[in-house]
């Protein structure tokens, strides 16, 4: 384990889950290498993986065709192969499902994102994709938009597992643990168990830095009075918030509301932070890992942040470290004319849009290899 930065990540408590998947990393053998050899303690997915997957292999053409013959719409191949694939991959973490008994070991599937700003049509969805999945260590991800709170509510009262996706801003993470708590509190005042039910907030990390780095540039390049303090805080907003997220979550899950549902077997909605490949070439590879390193959190990375961490990590329990030096970074930005608050929600919009961008181009993806003869 000493050898492995990525196996060390779980002796400080964090799990390392690839925000990747395609079928021949399961079909292959890479994905029980993963497990065995790095450690590796779930999935993540998207129809953005999903389209470069298709796209970039001939893994799924005999498929497709088979489908398209059959009479199968773009929709419905989709659907079939996404499931598939994670059906299978979910069968692979099944031992680390129980060896961890229930903490890790999931692979996620995400609702149609044109669903974003439907609570009824998402609830529909993540039913529909439970059911069909048929397995107990799945996550279906719903966003974190405002119908998607009361979607994650409904779902987690009804015993379905969600991960929530398209998460930015502290305020709207405080809503977040709430609609999971809410729902564990109605599925518990209807007589039923709490115990087996799994969620995670996927926090989003490198996309807040991507926005808001510019602008404090900008600020920098324009010589003010405020260049000094806008240099100070490039590259730590991000950062800046993941930190006093996590201490939220250590504040709401150790609250005697929660506490009354943990003695009935809840378990805590852990952080998992998303977006964690660094998008600025000037920043470390692995930078969104190292400072996000504690107890209790789960961190998805791609293959390439993967790959990085495993050849020069250096895992330490930094999470909790200078909180309130982070803590002033974000209270210094109304100095700068900049409210997190917005910025976070331009986020969420932009990402909800970026979301079906994604998703269009998946179906267009499978409509033209339909046509491949």
């Amino acid at each position: 384990m000493r050898n492995n930065p990525l196996k060390q990540l779980r002796v400080n408590g964090q799990s390392i889950w690839l925000d990747y998947i395609r079928r021949d990393l399961i079909k292959d053998g890479e994905l029980h290498k993963l497990i065995s050899e790095d450690g590796l303690r779930g999935i993540t997915s998207n129809p953005a993986i999903f389209e470069k997957a298709i796209s970039d292999s001939n893994d799924y053409d005999s498929d497709i065709q088979t489908m398209a013959k059959d009479g199968k719409s773009s929709m419905m191949i989709y659907e079939a192969i996404s499931q598939t694939d994670v059906q299978d991959a979910a069968d692979l973490f099944k031992s680390v499902f129980t060896e961890t008994k229930g903490i890790d070991g999931y692979v996620s599937l995400e609702v149609n994102p044109h669903l974003a700003h439907d609570a009824d049509g998402t609830i529909d969805e993540a039913r529909r994709l439970w059911h069909a999945l048929n397995r107990p260590n799945v996550l279906i991800k719903v966003p974190a938009t405002i119908e998607g709170l009361q979607a994650i509510r409904q779902l987690i009262s009804e015993g379905i597992n969600v991960n929530v996706t398209l998460l930015f801003g502290l305020p709207r993470y405080r809503e977040v643990a709430d609609a999971y708590i809410s729902g564990l509190e109605e599925r518990l005042a209807k007589g039923k168990s709490i115990d087996q039910i799994a969620s995670v907030a996927s926090f989003f990390v490198s996309r807040i830095d991507s926005l808001i780095d510019p602008k404090l540039e900008k600020i920098i390049e324009e010589n003010s009075d405020k260049a000094s303090l806008a240099k100070q805080m490039q590259g730590k907003v991000a950062i800046a918030s993941a930190k006093i997220a996590y201490e939220i979550y250590k504040e709401i899950f150790s609250s005697e509301r929660f506490l009354k549902l943990s003695a009935h077997g809840a378990r805590p909605q852990r952080l998992l932070w998303a977006s964690t490949g660094t998008k600025n070439p000037e920043y470390s590879d692995v930078k969104y890992i190292e400072a996000l390193i504690g107890p209790n959190t789960v961190n998805t990375v791609p293959v390439e942040t993967m790959n990085a961490y495993r050849d020069h990590g250096n895992p330490e329990d930094r999470l909790e470290q200078d909180t309130a030096e982070y803590a002033r970074i974000l209270g210094h930005l109304p100095e700068l004319n900049l409210s997190i608050d917005a910025l976070t929600q331009h986020l969420i919009d932009e990402g909800a849009e970026k979301f079906n961008t994604s998703f269009d181009k998946l179906i267009e993806t499978l409509n033209e290899k339909r046509r491949i003869e």
